[in-house]
């Protein structure tokens, strides 16, 4: 069963945005067995998102990993902001 990694990782990011409106997760390229995820967010939530250290952004990526390398797959998740 294909696991649908945009909709996997906007359900992660979601609930720590101020501005849900402005999430943007985009598989950016896919070659072989490897996954490039971009996630954009507003700017003010850049911080919320990362997390102190960043140990959100290494959770979200840590839940990804898991699930990705049960289909003998890699990701790579990318966080960036925007200004409004």
């Amino acid at each position: 069963m294909a696991v649908n990694y945009e909709k996997l990782i906007q359900e992660l990011v979601k609930p720590l945005v101020v501005h849900p409106e402005d999430l943007m997760v985009k598989k950016f390229s896919e070659e072989n067995n490897m996954l490039t995820m971009q996630v954009i967010v507003n700017d003010d939530d850049l911080g919320r998102v990362i997390g102190k250290n960043g140990r959100i952004a290494n959770a979200i990526r840590t839940i990804c990993y898991a699930s990705a390398s049960r289909e003998g797959k890699k990701i790579t998740i990318n966080i960036d902001s925007f200004q409004t």
